[in-house]
């Protein structure tokens, strides 16, 4: 047996978005920007996505640019945020996913922006009272905080933050990858200016993204040669991967409701059989209802000589799962989610996510498979 409990690195494809995309690949190979019948054809078919998409998070059509996911919307909007919107000061928190830190980073180390880190907890959350501080002596500041972190799934109250940022003028900016096709995200509720989306988090093709530019901001293009999408970023769109982002985003709120019940009684019970099976285990980040992304779970693992071979240990016995974000797994350096939190060095940090084709089944499975690995 083997289980997959890795969801929130990629999830797999719902057979519908393979339908979707299928039927385009087959049928619809025109280019969106030829002038003649089939390229008009494609055309029309990116449109409707891209109009499905506006609807379900409360937006304009003009407001949504397809990408190739999170890394390329959030270094789009945090390098025109300062090339083009004249932002001088970033603020944001050291627990961010590297596509904002290390772009945030650069624009610090090149001079071009002075980068500011809200202070933060020991489960991740954000001060908010530091952060109104420095939006007060930084005003027209790019704010940029995720919506729920990819490791440990601390939730941020996007409403408080757009609060603060329009206070005192500043830009808000919010990954919301992890979050996107998991909550409603009402555009026009939260009085945000920037969010991005990746289909591949919510059973959507890998390669797919978009990013949300509220429509007070005008931005250059990163990527030039062409005038596709609305002539912020060139290049023949991924016609069939955006048609299967707009078709699991469909999908997704459709059961919104259904899946967070579902994944959160799943997390609940994988932390409720650690909680009486291996009790040394201890968790980080929040792990309470409505203060914790439900298809996140972040455990921590107590000292062990055989800590660094958990993730290997776990995979023979059949279960895939992660030490941290899956965009670092390529590295040797230790997770800087867990290091901003002050995790203890000789503790082992595992993250289990879950996704709606996860069971039962599965959450014990795992839980004995980790058991049985700690007991040897």
């Amino acid at each position: 047996m083997r289980v997959y409990l890795d969801n929130a690195a990629t999830t797999p494809l719902d057979q519908e978005v393979v339908t979707a995309m299928t039927d385009v690949l087959s049928n619809y190979y025109g280019n969106p920007s030829a002038q003649h019948a089939i390229g008009r054809t494609a055309k029309g078919i990116l449109e409707i996505a891209r109009r499905n998409v506006a609807e379900l998070i409360n937006a304009k059509s003009s407001e949504i640019f397809f990408t190739s996911g999170g890394t390329e919307a959030d270094n789009i909007v945090i390098r025109s945020a300062v090339t083009d919107l004249g932002v001088k000061n970033i603020i944001t928190s050291p627990t961010e996913h590297h596509a904002v830190l290390h772009t945030a980073e650069e624009m610090n180390e090149k001079g071009m922006a002075v980068l500011h880190f809200v202070n933060i907890n020991e489960k991740g959350e954000i001060d908010l009272e530091n952060l109104e501080f420095l939006a007060s002596k930084y005003p027209e500041s790019l704010i940029s905080i995720m919506h729920a972190n990819n490791e440990i799934g601390t939730l941020s109250n996007l409403k408080t933050i757009s609060a603060i940022a329009k206070k005192y003028h500043c830009i808000f900016h919010s990954d919301t990858v992890q979050t996107m096709g998991h909550y409603k995200i009402d555009v026009e509720e939260l009085g945000i200016d920037f969010l991005v989306c990746s289909a591949h988090k919510f059973n959507g093709p890998k390669g797919t993204g978009f990013l949300y530019i509220k429509n007070i901001h005008k931005l250059k293009p990163m990527i030039t040669g062409g005038g596709q999408e609305k002539n912020l970023r060139a290049g023949t769109e991924n016609l069939h991967g955006i048609v299967g982002l707009a078709k699991a985003l469909e999908i997704s709120n459709k059961i919104l409701d259904e899946k967070r019940k579902k994944i959160q009684s799943l997390k609940n019970l994988m932390i409720n059989l650690i909680k009486e099976k291996i009790p040394q285990i201890g968790f980080n980040g929040l792990i309470t209802e409505n203060e914790s992304l439900y298809t996140v779970l972040n455990v921590s693992v107590p000292p062990s000589p055989i800590g660094d071979m958990l993730l290997f240990k776990l995979d023979i016995e059949g279960v895939c799962a992660s030490g941290g974000s899956a965009c670092s797994s390529g590295s040797n350096k230790g997770s800087h989610v867990l290091a901003a939190i002050k995790h203890p060095e000789d503790r082992t940090g595992l993250r289990f996510s879950f996704g709606k084709f996860t069971t039962e089944k599965d959450i014990r499975f795992a839980v004995d498979k980790l058991q049985k690995i700690l007991s040897e």
